[in-house]
This record gives structure tokens, sequence and C-alpha cells, in this order.
């Protein structure tokens, strides 16, 4: 595979994440514990007694952070949020939580986002897994009525996420039915995929196929294939949380790079194919992608080659503080290197609008009444 120069973008080759603020977003692949504010994991850990932190003021916190998350490994990566989890075990930090993480995101022009957070990690305090649940989503319900009021409405619901090497998926997609009428639209696997394979959670992913509820898996993007090929063959699931190893089964002409405008000539073999021809979707996380060494760097990162073969590719966040990201860098470090224009932004938006779980009334709305006008001002 050679490399080249990149596509100039319309928005220069190193746009300002600024320049995509004002644009209308759809986050489906965001998690609460790895977006929290530096300052607010400084103040629930004084209010609980946390006393692990690596750093005693936000800047210096959100740098451990970020320098921690960079390592290139999936494991360790995930070994950050032990600090964020841990200041999160009370009714009012989760509250807390969920309410900054709404009004985040609108500030970053997000109109729609589905947040993740697995409750059975939210348990050490005391709480059940309903008062967590009801906990985050009364956060969310707050963030959203102030965001309103500030002019930038937001719809924030939530998917519920059971940890792949626990043994409580079928407890936590019971949970999910439970909640689905008052704000939470799905369900989904996290955590380290060696050696935990999603097939462990057949009878969680049974359930929820039984009470017609969907559901997204974390799968392919430290284990590759045969991690997609499990979530989808075997447990049937509506999306796929990254996605990113599909590439894998893409063959590609010898003199093609990942910045390219055409990828004539592309052989897909049955996973991609299979992918590409049922349209599910791929949750994918372009700086996180780099950061947990599932791609080696954004010009690597086979965004590009996925989007220009209409695969359904969605832009997302997957963990902002770990990142030190939002919808709008994400967008922007995508524009500066693949050369996207508002057309292409406005695509990976529908798509992922068309991708979310709630109801097909309600994802046409916001396609029409919230998405293309945006868009259409922007380009004009």
């Amino acid at each position: 595979m050679t490399t080249s120069m990149p596509p100039v973008s319309p928005f220069g080759p190193d746009p300002d994440p600024a320049l995509f603020a004002l644009a209308p977003k759809v986050v489906l692949h965001d998690h609460l514990d790895g977006g929290l504010r530096p300052q607010t994991v400084l103040e629930l850990a004084e209010q609980v007694g946390y006393t692990k932190l690596p750093a005693s003021d936000g800047p210096s916190l959100a740098t451990w952070f970020r320098a921690s998350a960079d390592s290139g490994s999936l494991v360790r990566y995930l070994e950050t949020f032990e600090h964020t989890v841990g200041v999160m075990q009370t009714a009012g930090a989760l509250e807390r939580v969920a309410l900054e993480c709404a009004e985040d995101l609108a500030n970053d022009g997000v109109v729609y986002a589905e947040v993740r957070f697995a409750p059975e990690q939210h348990l050490e305090a005391g709480l059940t897994l309903d008062e967590v649940v009801e906990a985050v989503l009364k956060g969310f319900a707050e963030g959203e009525a102030l965001s309103a009021s500030a002019g930038r409405p937001i719809t924030v619901r939530c998917l519920v996420t059971a940890m792949r090497h626990a043994a409580r998926s079928r407890e936590i997609a019971e949970l999910a039915v439970r909640f689905r009428d008052r704000g939470v639209v799905g369900f989904d696997i996290a955590g380290a995929e060696a050696g935990y394979p999603p097939t462990r959670h057949l009878d969680a992913f049974e359930y929820m196929r039984a009470h017609n509820a969907p559901f997204t898996i974390h799968a392919g993007e430290a284990f590759g294939l045969p991690s997609i090929h499990e979530a989808i063959s075997f447990c049937g699931t509506d999306r796929l949380g990254h996605g990113v190893r599909v590439i894998d089964d893409i063959s590609l002409p010898e003199d093609a790079d990942f910045t390219a405008h055409d990828f004539h000539g592309a052989k897909l073999g049955e996973i991609a194919n299979y992918v590409r021809d049922k349209r599910i979707p791929l949750e994918l996380c372009p700086s996180s992608n780099v950061q947990t060494g599932a791609v080696a760097s954004i010009a690597e990162h086979p965004f590009n080659v996925l989007a220009r073969l209409r695969f359904r590719v969605t832009v997302n966040t997957d963990n902002r503080l770990m990142s030190d990201t939002s919808m709008s860098k994400e967008f922007a470090v995508l524009a500066g290197q693949f050369g996207y224009g508002w057309a292409d932004f406005e695509r990976f938006t529908v798509n992922a609008m068309k991708s979310a779980f709630i109801h097909f009334d309600e994802r046409l709305a916001m396609i029409d009444e919230i998405i293309k006008p945006g868009y259409a001002v922007l380009i004009g």
C-alpha cells in the first residue's frame, strides 16, 4: 500500500475544528464515562473521597488522560476508566455527569446523541441497576432542557452496556428493555475483545431480539474479522461498534492509497460484502482507533476507503476525555486528511441518523427538519 499527499480539503490542509461547530451532527458511539470534564472529575473525587487521581488540577488531569490513552493498546486504554468510573458511584454524580455530557455535545453542534455506559460498574456505593439508569436519564433530560433554553436543542438517548468479561449481560439486556420507553434505546457489550467473544453473550442478544429491541456490539476494533463475523452472523447485531477491521476483508489495487477518491478494482470478501449489502452501520471513531492501535495513524485509517466504497460509515467520538476530542475535531481531522467537504459530512450525518435506534418517523423528522436544512445553509 502506497501513501501520497492527502487531497486538499475545501477547509484547508489543517482545518480549525471551530469551522464545524455549527454543522448539525449525530453521534452514535460516545461513552458517558469517557467524556467527563476534567474539573468535574476533580470535584466529584473530593466529594466522594476518591484519592487515586494522578493529578490535582484540571489541565494536568486532562493531559494525563490523553497521554495514558495514547498507548496503542486497547487494554491499557481501558485502564484509564478506573478513575472516571471511580467518581461516578452516586446518583448525584451520575446525574451531573449526564447533564454535562448533554450540554457539551449540544455546545458542539450535536443534535442527536446515543450515549452508552455500563450500569453494572456504578454499584459500589449501594445503588441498584435501576437507580443508576434513572439518575443518568434524569441528567440527560436536564441537560436537554438547559441546552434547549440556550438555543442549542439536542436529543439524547441512552444505550446500556454489559461488560464482555463479566456475566451480567442477560440482566443488562433486561434492564434495557425495562427502560426502553423512558430514554434507553438499545443494548451494547464492551470491554477488551481478545478472549471475550460476543458469542459468550448469546442469551442477552436472544433476549433483545425476542423483545424486538435493537443492539450494537463492540467488534472489529482490536480482534479483527473473527469478532465481526461472530457479531453479525451468530449474534445478529444491528450495528458494529467500531468495525474498523472489516478492511481486512477488502483487497485494494496495489497502487491504491487510503486517501484516494476512487477505489475501482477493490475486491470485497464475504464478510465485507455482507456488511455493505445489509447496510450494517459502522460506528467508526477515528482518533480513538489510532489510540487503541486498531489502526496505525489517521492517514492509514480505512474510513475513507469504506466511505468511498459506500459502506454505511458514521463519525463518532468514542471517549471525548481520553481522546481530547469532539465531533467537530473528528470532522476536522477527516476533512484535513481525506479532503472532505460539507456534502460528505452531510452524508455521514444522515448515515448516522438513519442508523439511530429511535423510531423511523423520529429519524426522518430529524433528517428532514434539522440535518438537511442545516447543511443546506452551509453548502449554500
